[in-house]
């Protein structure tokens, strides 16, 4: 296991923490004083609290909680939030309202996961063409829609 530097910016702040044994992501909390209706269709910024230092090669990444997703429509503008190594930042939470009522982040609710994975970085090799495969150029849905 890698240990990671965290910092509690805010008090309140509570650490991301997996859920069960065999979790890939940790749950984040919304660090809020008050509670914060999102309108639907409304973007925000939900503060954690926390900062982190990620070892070179790590990053984090932000996504949403399904049950959040599919009861409410709560989910992260961005699809998924990157957070490089060199980030030192609070971790915020781009969060859109995407059901047909209003929704209320409480203080500590558990608003987003964070999973870390290790990356690679590549150099550009330009060349005049690449090799053909049995898809090549077929696109979106070439490969078909059937089990």
């Amino acid at each position: 296991m890698t240990r990671v530097k965290i910092v509690k910016i805010n008090p309140k702040a509570i650490l991301p923490e997996y859920q069960t044994e065999h979790s890939s992501g940790m749950d984040l909390h919304a660090c809020l004083d008050d509670p914060k209706t999102l309108k639907p269709m409304e973007r925000a910024i939900i503060p954690t609290g926390l900062a982190i230092e990620l070892p070179a090669g790590l990053e984090a990444q932000v996504r949403a909680r399904s049950g959040l997703s599919l009861k409410n429509g709560i989910t992260i503008v961005n699809g998924v939030g990157t957070i490089d190594s060199d980030y030192r930042g609070e971790i915020g939470i781009l969060v859109i309202n995407l059901g047909q009522e209003p929704f209320i982040v409480e203080p500590g609710m558990r608003i987003a996961q964070l999973v870390i994975s290790s990356y690679e970085r590549i150099i550009w090799d330009e060349t005049a063409s690449i090799n053909e495969t049995q898809r090549s150029n077929g696109g979106f849905g070439s490969t078909g829609t059937g089990n």
